[in-house]
Parts: structure tokens; sequence; C-alpha cells
């Protein structure tokens, strides 16, 4: 397995971005034992409040949901190249009806710092404590965002996550 190593939160911030728009990241939610992965293409990388944080929108019909209001944790997990089949799985299929870690081979590692796992298969892991959170509030948002984003009216609560701890495989420079 390749080695982990600790880098800062903003060491990847263009490829993270960038990836984001060519297929979407992975965010993890729970515990080893129950987790779900869920394929997000919306976030925001930044600081605020003196915090290096991340801010991710989960829809509440969204089996992610409850496992972020019960764990005020996740992890933002940013795939290799070669992994676009496995982004576009995890964000067509339900995690209350499949196992896709099982099905896409994908293997959980334990968190450094908080209780939610990893995607060992992936390049970068951003661990998140959740510091924030907000309901999109329909009223406050332009027609055309409501229109495009938001036809079935399924506004997402935002959840702002405290970055923890930022880590990547060894050799990501290479791979990038």
């Amino acid at each position: 397995m390749i080695r982990k190593v600790e880098v800062p939160p903003t060491c990847f911030l263009n490829q993270t971005i960038e990836t984001f728009s060519r297929c979407g990241v992975l965010l993890v939610s729970g515990r080893k034992e129950k987790a779900n992965v869920m394929t997000i293409g919306w976030g925001l990388l930044g600081r605020l409040w003196r915090k290096a944080t991340f801010m991710v929108a989960v829809r509440p019909s969204r089996y992610t949901h409850d496992f972020i209001e019960n764990t005020g944790e996740f992890t933002v997990n940013v795939p290799n190249r070669g992994m676009e089949s496995i982004v576009s799985y995890c964000g067509t299929v339900s995690g209350k009806d499949h196992d896709k870690f099982e099905e896409q081979g994908l293997t959980l590692l334990p968190g450094r710092v908080i209780n939610c796992p990893v995607i060992a298969e992936c390049l970068m892991h951003y661990e998140c404590r959740v510091v924030y959170k907000t309901k999109v509030i329909a009223r406050n948002l332009p027609k055309d965002i409501l229109d495009t984003c938001y036809p079935r009216r399924d506004y997402h609560t935002l959840y702002l996550g405290e970055i923890v701890s930022t880590y990547a495989d060894e050799d990501a420079e290479e791979k990038i």
C-alpha cells in the first residue's frame, strides 16, 4: 500500500478544484463499521474563522446526510486518475441499497484525527469536523440557481468542516 504523508490543506488546492470539475470527489461519512460514500461536484476549500475549512453541500434526502448529522464529521477524498467510473457509480446509486465500498473494491482506512474513514485508493484526503451548518434558503437565491440547481426544491444543508488533517499519497506530485 502507498504511504500517506501529511500535507498542508492548500498543497493540492488547484488539483482538488480541477477534480471537482472533471469527475467529482468522494465524500465519506459515518464510521468504519458503517459508512457511506457519495460523489460531490460542489464544494469550497478555504479559510474562515482562522481555520482551514471545506464546505460541502448535502441534500437531506441523501443517505449521507444522516451520517453527518449524527457524527459531525466527514472526509473528502480526491480520487486518482482512472477512478472516474468509481466516482460516477458512487454518484448514481444509494448507500441505502448498495455497499458501494465492497461493490467498487474500495478500502476504508481509519481517519488519523477523526473517527470517519478515508478511501485508501484516493490520492488525497481532507478530514473535517463540522463547525457550522446551515440550510439553503430558497428566497435568498436568484431564480436561475433555483431553476437549474433546485427544480425539485430539495435544498442542501451546507456543512462547513474545519480541516483537522490533510494527507496524500507519498508520490502524489508525480501522479498529478
